[in-house]
C-alpha cells in the first residue's frame, strides 16, 4: 500500500521506501524502472513490465498512465492480461493510487505507478 505520492516521488507504506515510480504487488514492491524493457511513453507500458506481477498470481493490475497521463500502455500488454483472466485498471497516478489502496487486502492486486509525466 502506498503511504504518500507527490511528483516524483511514491513513498511505501510506513515510509519504508520511497521510489520515483514503483512497482508494487502483494507483500512488496521494489523500484519500478521502466526502461528495462525498453518501455518509452509510446507504444508504453510493456508485456515484460507486467510479467513479474502475474508470475505473483495476482488477479487484479493497476497500471498507471503518470501525473498528466502521458505514459501509454500496450495493447499487447492489455491483451495479455485479459487472455490470464486478470483484470486491468489504467488511470491517470493519483486515481490509479487511490485504487490500488482501495483494493489491496481485498483483492490480490500489484500496481505500477510512474510519479511524474
Amino acid at each position: 500500500m502506498t503511504h504518500a505520492l507527490s511528483w516524483g516521488c511514491i513513498e511505501i507504506e510506513g515510509g519504508q521506501a520511497s521510489f520515483k515510480d514503483a512497482k508494487l504487488y502483494p507483500g512488496g514492491g521494489r523500484e519500478w524502472d521502466w526502461r528495462e524493457p525498453e518501455t518509452e511513453h509510446v507504444p508504453g507500458i510493456q508485456p515484460a513490465d507486467v510479467e513479474e506481477l502475474i508470475e505473483r498470481g495476482v488477479t487484479v493490475v493497476v497500471l498507471s498512465k503518470g501525473m498528466l497521463e502521458r505514459l501509454h500502455v500496450c495493447a499487447e500488454t492489455l491483451a495479455m492480461l485479459r487472455e490470464r483472466g486478470i483484470a486491468a485498471h489504467v488511470l491517470q497516478t493519483e486515481k490509479a493510487v487511490r485504487l490500488y489502496n482501495d483494493l489491496c487486502g481485498r483483492e490480490a492486486v500489484a500496481g505500477l505507478f510512474h510519479s511524474t509525466c
